[in-house]
């Protein structure tokens, strides 16, 4: 099988932008362009995982609230709830 990273990274790019809430495809869009090409094969294919989540659980999370998914504890989970989201 042949794993294409930069078709993942196109993948991404787009889910990230395209959420369909204004706000989250400004944060998750912002959160995606810093760290895409800084992240391992692993750390995308768990973005990719990430970015399945609906967005009132990834506002919820990122924001510190309650949410009704578990997330993992990983390098992205961790990334993201630390990112300082700029508006500009």
């Amino acid at each position: 099988m042949n794993f294409d990273i930069e078709q993942l990274k196109k993948k991404i790019i787009y889910r990230s932008n395209y959420r369909g809430i204004k706000e989250m495809d400004k944060l998750l869009g912002s959160f995606t362009k810093k760290y895409i090409n800084e992240l391992s094969e692993k750390d995308l294919i768990d973005l990719e995982n990430f970015l399945s989540i609906d967005d009132n659980n990834l506002y919820n999370f990122y924001n510190g609230l309650k949410t009704n998914v578990i997330f993992e504890d990983n390098k992205i989970s961790t990334l993201f709830k630390n990112f300082k989201y700029n508006k500009k």
